[in-house]
């Protein structure tokens, strides 16, 4: 089963264009695989990336120092919007060829979990980017 992580423009921009290699987020997260991206309030898959890794939580300083991974300026890089801050590590970014609809089930805003239609259709599509 995929899952498929809700991110608001531009950062999921800033993932699917390989300048953002970090998704900030308040809590750990132990999933390692293949997710699918979902523009917040958008109902569709516009992209996958891997989940590979989890860093935190992060200091103020650590937090500074990498800043452009979280794809933002050092001084933009403040602590406090979460009680505890982590990143959560992604690769492979990869744009599908066209956006995959699915059904937003009510209450989901961090992680939906994808049916197995459109994880196929999904497939598919990056199927064709190779």
């Amino acid at each position: 089963m995929m899952r498929a992580l809700l991110i608001r423009h531009p950062w999921i921009d800033k993932i699917l264009d390989g300048e953002k290699t970090w998704e900030i987020r308040g809590s750990k997260t132990a999933v390692r695989q293949t997710i699918a991206l979902v523009p917040s309030g958008s109902g569709t898959v516009i992209g996958v990336c891997d989940v590979v890794g989890c860093v935190g939580p992060l200091t103020a300083e650590a937090y500074r120092k990498n800043a452009k991974k979280a794809g933002m300026r050092p001084s933009e890089a403040n602590l406090g919007w979460y009680r505890r801050t982590y990143a959560w590590v992604l690769e492979k970014p990869r744009y599908l060829k066209r956006p995959v609809p699915y059904q937003h089930p009510q209450g989901a805003v961090i992680w939906v979990c994808l049916d197995d239609k459109v994880e196929r259709k999904i497939l598919k599509e990056l199927a064709q980017l190779t």
